[in-house]
């Protein structure tokens, strides 16, 4: 069962053009943009801190979203895929990036646009990702420069997928 619901006064913001799974929970001080899809598992917990989410994000199966208690908020911009099992804490995502499954995003960093968060990467605290950077590995460092046809290829093309996907479970 879905779970979307208010703390301490503060109810999310969803509109209607979104997709949330039957099974994901969003509560607290999130704000979704639109044509965003929230899928089975995911979990957005804007209780300790507010979570503003752009247009066109799909929140994939398990992914976690949450941020630190009076200190870091977490904010992600427009059409950006965060996959499978992937954990986002109290940071920065801009626009136009991929966050690969499993990986881990830690409080107080910064994901500038047209970047790739490679699988499994833990980008720890307070790490700066340069706009057009791939990052990988544990700790996740800088792995090239991505290309103009990778972000098309891939960053878009996910965001897109997920646009569509989301429109097979509105019926």
């Amino acid at each position: 069962m879905k779970i979307i619901k208010s703390v301490n006064g503060k109810y999310p913001q969803i509109p209607e053009d979104c997709y949330v799974a039957d099974n994901a929970t969003i509560v607290g001080e999130v704000s979704l943009g639109k044509e965003c899809s929230i899928w089975f598992n995911a979990v957005i917990r804007g209780d300790v801190h507010y979570i503003k989410i752009g247009n066109k994000v799909n929140v994939q199966d398990g992914a976690v979203i949450h941020a630190t208690y009076q200190k870091s908020p977490t904010n992600i911009g427009n059409n950006v895929s965060i996959g499978h099992n992937a954990l986002v804490h109290g940071c920065t995502i801009q626009d136009n990036v991929l966050i690969g499954m499993g990986s881990i995003i830690m409080d107080d960093c910064v994901i500038e646009s047209n970047s790739i968060i490679a699988a499994g990467a833990v980008v720890t605290k307070n790490t700066h990702v340069a706009s057009g950077s791939i990052y990988a590995g544990v700790p996740a460092k800088k792995v090239k420069d991505i290309s103009q046809e990778l972000i098309a290829g891939e960053i878009h093309r996910i965001a897109n997928n997920y646009v569509n996907y989301s429109s097979w479970y509105k019926e």
